[in-house]
């Protein structure tokens, strides 16, 4: 098919993946309210048009966490990417290198930090989950430390699953049985070049940063049972502070929606945070990023670096974003689906559309350089 913009990947994916899989990303929580929201709202932000501003000579540069990239974009953590494509985190690293961008690696990956990290040509970013076993915190930082990572994302906003009625739906998720995975092994079959390239020749089907706390389990049922077992719901702003002491480098804390938190997050020596809410998957009926951004960005001033996720589905999203307050933006889903159809080329691409799309935004809005965009390219009345 052709690509001729973000959407078109969704699409893309759906038509590569198995039903279950594709549904993990696509779907959220509950009756999906914040999902949607977190679209609709960010497409209801209004742009000032500027004319006649010598937009010659664009610059999409900045710098985020002492790092210089190409555009204020970096790849949000996702787990189980490594399913989307054959060894998947090491071909989206790859293609987020190539566009000049951060990757960024979940916790609970395909592939392990040591297998990208031997993909890679220079630092990426690591996401960490809150589990129970401090001293197998300790030891992932302290791996991801010496490997070279050099930004860490801490998320915040999952002490316990949401509850995300479409993976029941499709089988990928719910009380073990033979007919459920009976049902995913059906879906598979049912798109046999995703079979072959992954199911086959993707092997180790394993989440391996959590691999030796799985003690040999790999399937599904088992991640999700460990999940439950082991993230902490009982973690406070004190293991904040434990984690600050783990580690020396930039240290940004991903799901603030409230601006009383994010001072808070300022008040505990954090680098950053993204205002986010799990891509609507956690707590359905929040606000969107959206509307939350802003009052968040003015809340925290300079202390920090803001950055936001959520509904962003092209480069005129990203620019929305910036606008409201936000230094970077992360993107979750669009790389998600690009790399399900097309591994690292599909990335790859998706971010040439990002790019292009933001220099059409920045164009006719006489933003030069990313500095330039600020609230004044917003209608009033949308900020």
């Amino acid at each position: 098919m052709i690509v001729a913009n973000v959407h078109d990947f969704r699409e893309a994916a759906r038509q590569r993946l198995p039903h279950f899989l594709f549904e993990y990303i696509d779907g959220g929580s509950y009756q999906q309210v914040t999902l949607r929201r977190n679209i609709e709202d960010l497409e209801q932000v209004a742009l000032r048009q500027r004319i006649l501003r010598d937009v010659s000579q664009l610059d999409l540069s900045t710098e985020l966490f002492g790092q210089k990239l190409a555009m204020p974009v970096a790849l949000a953590p996702i787990g189980l990417a490594g399913m989307n494509a054959r060894r998947g985190e090491c071909q989206a690293l790859r293609g987020a290198e190539g566009a000049g961008v951060p990757f960024t690696l979940s916790t609970v990956s395909a592939c392990p930090l040591d297998e990208v990290a031997r993909a890679a040509s220079k630092p990426f970013w690591f996401q960490l989950y809150m589990v129970k076993d401090r001293g197998f915190v300790r030891d992932l930082l302290a791996k991801a430390r010496a490997i070279g990572c050099t930004t860490l994302v801490f998320t915040v906003d999952m002490p316990i699953a949401g509850s995300r009625y479409r993976d029941v739906r499709s089988g990928l998720s719910g009380a073990p049985s033979i007919a459920r995975l009976a049902r995913r092994y059906w879906q598979s079959a049912l798109r046999p070049g995703w079979a072959w390239d992954v199911g086959i020749n993707g092997r180790p089907h394993s989440l391996g940063n959590v691999a030796p706390i799985l003690k040999g389990k790999t399937g599904i049922d088992d991640f999700f049972g460990w999940m439950r077992e082991n993230f902490d719901p009982s973690a406070t702003w004190t293991d904040l502070d434990f984690i600050r002491s783990e580690w020396s480098g930039p240290l940004i804390v991903k799901g603030i929606l409230d601006p009383e938190d994010a001072v808070l997050a300022a008040d505990h020596g954090v680098d950053g945070l993204v205002v986010s809410n799990h891509g609507g998957r956690q707590l359905d009926g929040v606000l969107s990023s959206t509307r939350a951004l802003p009052p968040i960005a003015r809340a925290v001033g300079d202390r920090l670096t803001v950055l936001a996720d959520g509904g962003v589905r092209s480069g005129l999203d990203v620019v929305r974003m910036l606008a409201m307050g936000a230094k970077g933006v992360l993107l979750g889903r669009a790389w998600a689906f690009a790399l399900a159809a097309g591994g690292q080329a599909g990335v790859a691409k998706m971010l040439a559309l990002i790019e292009a799309e933001m220099r059409v935004a920045m164009a006719l809005t006489g933003c030069r350089t990313i500095a330039d965009i600020n609230d004044n390219i917003l209608v009033r009345d949308e900020i």
